[in-house]
């Protein structure tokens, strides 16, 4: 096969078979008997083997319209390799989300502030305890821009201050800047989020509060002191 051109590879795992086969455009086969023309890939433009620090890796570029692709990361250790495969990772995630729903939401706390602000709103027009589990949710929202201030060294009271006046008045777009830690519009400042993952997230937080406010008592259980049968000192003997 050499001979004729044909480079042949071997050992290679399933996984990484099937997107060699997917890049290519080729049908993967068990017998030579079952072989057609259509299976064969020709989608791939060029087939090169480069050596990368002390090990050889295969290249298939210049693929047409490819199914499969690879991402090359490289980094100075092992940690840094994997802490950057996790943000790979999740910035994919926010990809895909956004693909299937399209929704995007402010960042920087103001969605959570614009929420919490309209159920502040909501609970005093109800009167009695039934507008007491408005103002908590209202302010469990408000501890997401809260800790964005917090973290940059801002004034909590002031900046969220500032941030409620702005969303009173309907400017809702308005969120905390995580580096500066002031008060800026998301829209100008390019900042969204995916809504489906903001909603999932609130559908979480919430059905989590229910659990727990249905729970009626606490049985705990108490480890004994002394196991019966030993495991203290031996009592004196009286004469």
């Amino acid at each position: 096969m050499y001979k004729a051109g044909i480079s042949s590879i071997r050992r290679v795992r399933k996984s990484d078979n099937n997107r060699i086969a997917r890049a290519v455009g080729a049908t993967i086969v068990n017998r030579l008997e079952d072989l057609r023309d259509s299976d064969i890939g020709t989608k791939c433009g060029l087939f090169n083997i480069e050596k990368i620090g002390d090990e050889y890796f295969m290249f298939l570029t210049e693929c047409r319209t490819p199914k499969a692709c690879t991402i090359l990361l490289r980094g100075p250790s092992k940690d840094i390799l994997n802490e950057i495969d996790r943000n790979l990772a999740d910035a994919m995630s926010v990809a895909r989300n956004v693909v299937f729903n399209p929704a995007l939401a402010p960042g920087g706390g103001a969605t959570e502030m614009a929420i919490s602000v309209g159920l502040h709103a909501k609970a005093r027009s109800v009167t009695g305890v039934e507008g007491w589990p408005f103002r908590a949710v209202a302010d469990a929202f408000e501890v997401i821009p809260r800790t964005l201030v917090q973290n940059s060294g801002g004034n909590a009271i002031r900046v969220l201050t500032e941030l409620r006046a702005k969303h009173a008045n309907g400017e809702h777009s308005w969120g905390i800047n995580g580096e500066t830690g002031k008060i800026v519009d998301m829209k100008e400042y390019g900042l969204y989020e995916s809504a489906s993952v903001k909603i999932q997230t609130y559908k979480t937080a919430i059905e989590a509060a229910r659990v727990l406010l249905r729970v009626d008592d606490v049985v705990q259980a108490t480890r004994k002191e002394r196991e019966q049968g030993g495991g203290g000192p031996p009592e004196e003997m009286g004469e």
